[in-house]
């Protein structure tokens, strides 16, 4: 079973990220990014990069994740 350790490892070491934050139960995950490689681009776009870096492990080890995603502008001005 994978853990939410083990799917923050797998987006940092394919996205470059400022923060990222994983809670689950082994089945179902909840994360929170931060990436600067999220400017200009859609909600969907930012998510198509977060499942770009975890690859075939989203077909075979992540069942469901629920993420939200920010530019480092977004989450600062979110943490105000």
């Amino acid at each position: 079973m994978v853990t939410p350790g083990q799917i923050e490892q797998y987006i940092k070491s394919g996205l470059e990220c400022e923060l990222v934050e994983v809670r689950g139960d082994g089945h179902h995950f909840e994360a929170v990014i931060v990436s600067s490689l999220f400017r200009g681009k859609s909600r969907v776009q930012q998510h198509q990069l977060v499942y770009s870096a975890l690859g075939e492990r989203m077909r075979e080890e992540v069942h469901a994740l629920s993420m939200k995603t920010y530019t480092p502008e977004d989450w600062a001005a979110r943490c105000r």
